[in-house]
């Protein structure tokens, strides 16, 4: 692995288990056993490395969400996108949990936030017409964007709102799961008999996992 990834992925690590204000560029040059010169080399500074997590994260975030073609078992499509969620704010979950603040400090990286953001919208839509087309959900056009707006901002604001409701809690896989399972809730009563049965199914998948994980 290249310096530069190593640095990259040194930051991930440290930014999810310590929390990225307390994490400084010293820290990351000693986790790796390079100098702070030769990480200087790279990065000018943690904000660009803070990019470079980013960027990760968005090309990640994209693929994932991004409409299954083709013939799928419906069980396995939603499977695949509630392992994704799991996955991602897990994965990157610094993120997740400072979200406004990083994003405040860096009018670029805010700028680029929107604009991938905006692009998830609208996959995120095409995935909610794919249910409806699946016979899962019951849900107008209409309805499809504020519905979507609300998924959204439960991922993206739920390990935020842990931390605030208990400032000393950590945040684990079993905290991930408590979202998971609140975005479940959420999407029930839009659900078809078949949509529910098949929903219930992930949610006690998740139960199971959050138990075995305690």
């Amino acid at each position: 692995m290249k310096t530069r990834d190593k640095i990259v992925y040194a930051a991930l690590e440290l930014f999810n288990e310590h929390g990225e204000r307390s994490i400084t560029t010293n820290h990351i040059a000693e986790h790796i056993e390079i100098s702070p010169g030769n990480l200087y080399y790279h990065f000018r500074n943690k904000q660009e490395i803070v990019r470079d997590i980013f960027a990760l994260y968005s090309a990640e975030l994209l693929e994932r969400f991004t409409p299954i073609q083709g013939q799928q078992e419906s069980l396995t499509l939603l499977r695949h996108y509630l392992d994704s969620i799991f996955t991602l704010m897990w994965k990157y979950r610094f993120f997740y949990a400072n979200l406004p603040e990083i994003l405040s400090r860096d009018e670029q990286l805010h700028l680029e936030y929107m604009a991938v953001q905006e692009k998830l919208q609208a996959n995120l839509v095409d995935i909610m017409r794919a249910f409806v087309d699946l016979k899962l959900l019951v849900i107008s056009e209409q309805e499809m964007k504020p519905m979507v707006t609300s998924l959204h901002i439960i991922a993206s604001s739920w390990l935020a709102y842990q931390s605030a409701m208990s400032p000393k809690a950590k945040i684990t896989e079993q905290v991930v799961h408590q979202g998971m399972l609140h975005m479940i809730a959420v999407v029930k009563p839009i659900a078809t008999t078949q949509g529910v049965e098949e929903l219930t199914l992930l949610e006690d998948g998740v139960k199971a996992l959050n138990s075995r994980t305690k």
